[in-house]
């Protein structure tokens, strides 16, 4: 059995759906590094993105990934970005398996067009930026040690196939 189960990828992949009932599954907790991030600031990502800037977050970000790795018994939820720092990857590989949900740019962008609370997105071409962003981290979430494409996916077959993964070692 893995200390941890961490689930990286871009922001719209089900990380927090797959994470809760994954969780569930395996009788581990789940663990959101954003709302863990958000208790500790007292305040929402979009604001520090805001107030006090974007590597501002990714030091908190950073902070917080590696408390919550000394744990054990986690599903975690990680931030779409989290990937690009080489310290939290390095958090990543000690503290369990890694595996990164992906999806095309298109149904990334249908799935979250309508929320607000992702600063990243705040601009006139959203999925123009999707892509964008998407690239720039792909090679990060290849290092994963498991990735699935969540696109034409349902929640349970993406569960099962970590706990496939899980079972194997």
């Amino acid at each position: 059995m893995y200390k941890n189960i961490i689930l990286t990828g871009f922001m719209g992949v089900g990380k927090t759906s797959v994470g809760i009932g994954l969780a569930k599954e395996l009788g581990y907790t789940f663990v959101d590094t954003d709302n863990i991030i958000e208790a500790d600031e007292k305040t929402a990502i979009t604001e520090i993105f805001a107030k006090r800037g974007e590597p501002y977050f990714r030091d908190v970000e950073t902070r917080v990934i590696r408390r919550v790795m000394e744990g054990e018994g986690q599903v975690v939820s990680t931030g779409g970005g989290a990937v690009i720092r080489d310290e939290n990857r390095e958090a990543f590989r000690f503290g369990g398996l890694t595996v990164c949900l992906t999806g095309r740019p298109e149904v990334i962008f249908d799935r979250i067009k309508h929320e607000t609370h992702r600063p990243l997105l705040q601009v006139n071409d959203p999925l123009a930026q999707i892509r964008e962003l998407l690239e720039s981290r792909e090679t990060y979430y290849r290092l994963a040690d498991m990735t699935i494409d969540t696109s034409d996916k349902s929640v349970k077959d993406i569960i099962a196939a970590i706990k496939e993964r899980v079972k194997r070692g």
